[in-house]
């Protein structure tokens, strides 16, 4: 049995994050401390190989939160809970994982049970640009017309994780019909930042194409190696301005109608783009090897802003070269700590 009595202490907010060990989830811990909360960090991952663990303040917990059992425990005296929790990666990752990608479903699943039952407030939900229709996502290159919410339906998701994160979004929301529970769901467009994973076969685009520059430029190869032809579209969001929607979404009046929400920068490019940014970064130039049969997504995918901008009053603002910038830095200081 965990011991969650220990993070009962004073009357500080208790927030339990579920995927505590991971890249947004350890931003959001990060957050929520600096803003006085006690927190409750839960990940399945060993804690040696959590992206962050912050002070002696944040009570952190090694466990499989798939079991309703374990769900059931942390959720006590807790006010805010934050799903962050699931199996996913890069494009490579989820198009050849899509089971392991839906077995997730049990997290939320659970998390909002044992929430209801356990008299959670707040339930947050991160789900994916992933739930939008396929065919509202198929031109590339600038014709890409930004998706806003209700582009989910007729639903036609990603196969395999994009149907997870559809599905869990709805039972957020006959959670909050039936039993009251206060859900809010943000989609994220792509976000990325310093203390993501930048190797190993889950690493989202940003961070793969910094590494593949990175060895490119300190080995002399001279090449990079781009999945696809290139002219993918996509939006993409620097951590900072995620964790910023995150907070600032959760701390809406309840009253105010709360359907899922896009996360995203509305600043559009292609990834032949996002490899000349990076280049630029990095002060070299690359011949191009483009990969046509690799995993790619769909051709075109961006964010709608005006619902974020009507219910917030913001938009993520984060320029991509800024966010790269930030990014490659941290991403070639542990690439020479590794490889040293």
């Amino acid at each position: 049995m965990i011991d969650t009595d220990i993070h009962l202490k004073g009357h500080k907010m208790r927030a339990l994050v579920a995927g505590a060990g991971g890249f947004i989830g350890g931003h959001l811990v990060k957050s929520l401390l600096d803003d006085g909360y006690e927190v409750l960090g839960v990940d399945i991952k060993p804690i040696e190989d959590w992206h962050q663990v912050h002070d002696n303040s944040l009570n952190i917990y090694n466990t499989d939160l798939r079991s309703i059992y374990y769900c059931n425990e942390v959720t006590k005296n807790i006010d805010e809970c934050y799903n962050l929790a699931c199996d996913m990666g890069g494009m490579g990752f989820i198009e050849n994982n899509k089971a392991q990608c839906m077995i997730s479903v049990l997290i939320n699943t659970h998390l909002l049970i044992s929430g209801t039952t356990n008299g959670v407030s707040k339930h947050f939900f991160s789900s994916s640009a992933c739930v939008y229709a396929a065919d509202k996502q198929i031109k590339d290159g600038y014709d890409v017309s930004p998706l806003k919410e209700s582009d989910a339906y007729p639903a036609m998701p990603e196969d395999g994780y994009g149907w997870e994160k559809l599905f869990s979004e709805r039972m957020c929301r006959h959670f909050t019909e039936d039993f009251n529970l206060d859900t809010r769901v943000a989609r994220f467009h792509n976000v990325y930042g310093p203390y993501g994973t930048w190797t190993g076969g889950r690493e989202k685009a940003p961070a793969a194409i910094c590494r593949k520059v990175i060895e490119a430029k300190k080995n002399g190869t001279n090449e990079i190696e781009i999945w696809g032809d290139g002219n993918q579209a996509r939006t993409f969001t620097y951590i900072t301005d995620c964790i910023y929607g995150i907070r600032q979404l959760m701390k809406l009046e309840k009253n105010n109608p709360i359907e899922p929400i896009n996360i995203g920068s509305s600043e559009l490019v292609t990834i032949n783009d996002l490899v000349s940014i990076v280049e630029e970064i990095a002060g070299i130039t690359l011949d191009r090897n483009y990969i046509l049969d690799a995993p790619k997504g769909v051709p075109g995918r961006s964010s709608n802003n005006n619902l974020i901008k009507e219910k917030l009053g913001w938009e993520p603002s984060v320029s991509l070269k800024q966010g790269m910038e930030e990014t490659y830095k941290w991403i070639e200081q542990e690439y020479d700590r590794n490889t040293l």
